[in-house]
């Protein structure tokens, strides 16, 4: 992994920069659609491709049960697999297997844990979690971490807080020189000391890129923008900042403002499933009967397929419809809106119109569903 930055918004963190992986050059900042299973779900990979999507998320947990990472070895490895030509950044799927709750037993060695699926048992070290993703052929790694549910407890976060980073070492010595970047990720909540703690302890240990995580859990946007906004000044500038699990549009502008560089989330397809979509100004429900004669496009500031070829009153007749058409259009539309928004935002920062663009933006985008 090669990680540069072109330039720097001398008023604020925002960084415009490229990161060159072995399947590629993605420009940064950039939204990473989220290919859980090894699939953007509703999309061909061609279809992502054409919304602008350079790097998608695959999840390790899940991939790690069903197929299994030997088989997608056997295959050529996740890209070939899933026919993706660019960069693929696989979670540690930490959070997946301590989601299971009573499903569960948490070690010092690891994660004992009964699977979701047909309730076999499997134990997720952080020494195993690394193999699946090399057996993968992933090219951005993640280790195993611990990441809690907001609020919690500052012994509870403090106590995840350092396993996490144990664990990490653990990864990272297992992990080697072998092929792929493993990232850091950096926990602590809430709490500007513990998550300082936990920089300055990856970082003694060495990592290609460094993850935030353990934010978006439950906590109020504004404490999640202050623990970004006291923790990122002292992040490594020359290593690329992964945000994980966030897409709200108004805290993702207010996140690269301060210096963040890669984000992820499920929600944009997860959304349109549900007849929710993207505008300018904020969301609308499709399902809407206000809808059922409207033939405007979703967007007419947009310039996705969806939006020059298909009206509000047909998408609303596909989704109250229940077909599956519906939910694949709204979810192009939806990524297509995010890419977007992540291309105006590297043209501000090249042209070093950014804080116009925030200005404009956050008076403009609302993140509760509207009326238009």
């Amino acid at each position: 992994m090669d990680f540069r930055i072109i330039c720097t918004d001398p008023t604020s963190g925002g960084r415009l920069g490229a990161l060159r992986t072995a399947h590629g050059e993605a420009q940064t900042p950039a939204f990473m659609p989220v290919g859980t299973q090894a699939t953007v779900k509703a999309l061909i990979p061609e279809e992502v491709w054409e919304i602008g999507a350079r790097i998608i998320l695959c999840n390790t947990y899940h991939l790690y049960l069903r197929p299994g990472a030997e088989l997608i070895e056997r295959a050529g490895g996740l890209h070939r697999f899933m026919n993706w030509q660019g960069t693929i950044l696989t979670d540690s799927g930490g959070y997946q297997v301590l989601s299971l709750g009573h499903l569960r037993k948490l070690t010092e060695e690891g994660v004992r844990f009964r699977s979701h699926i047909d309730g076999s048992s499997h134990l997720f070290t952080p020494e195993l979690c690394v193999e699946v993703q090399e057996k993968l052929g992933s090219d951005l790694l993640m280790p195993l971490d611990i990441c809690l549910s907001l609020p919690a407890s500052r012994r509870a976060v403090e106590d995840a807080s350092s396993r996490t980073t144990r664990w990490a070492r653990r990864g990272k010595e297992y992990h080697q020189d072998k092929p792929g970047a493993l990232f850091g990720i950096i926990q602590g909540g809430i709490y500007s000391d513990l998550r300082l703690a936990s920089l300055e302890q990856l970082e003694e240990i060495g990592f290609a890129g460094l993850a935030i995580g353990g934010l978006s859990v439950g906590e109020e946007k504004e404490a999640m923008l202050e623990t970004l906004a006291r923790l990122l000044p002292a992040m490594p500038p020359s290593k690329p900042r992964y945000l994980m699990g966030m897409s709200a549009p108004s805290a993702l502008v207010r996140s690269v403002a301060l210096g963040v560089d890669l984000f992820d989330c499920v929600l944009p397809t997860r959304l349109g499933r549900n007849g929710t979509v993207y505008c300018q100004r904020g969301k609308i429900n499709i399902d809407n009967a206000r809808f059922r004669d409207d033939f405007s496009p979703i967007d007419e500031t947009c310039d996705c397929y969806v939006c020059r070829n298909y009206s509000r009153a047909y998408l609303r007749h596909l989704f109250t419809s229940k077909e599956m058409l519906g939910g694949r259009l709204l979810s192009y539309h939806n990524l297509r809106f995010m890419e977007h928004l992540m291309e105006q935002i590297r043209q501000a920062l090249r042209e070093g119109s950014f804080p116009a663009f925030l200005a404009t933006f956050e008076a403009t985008y609302k993140e509760a569903s509207i009326n238009v």
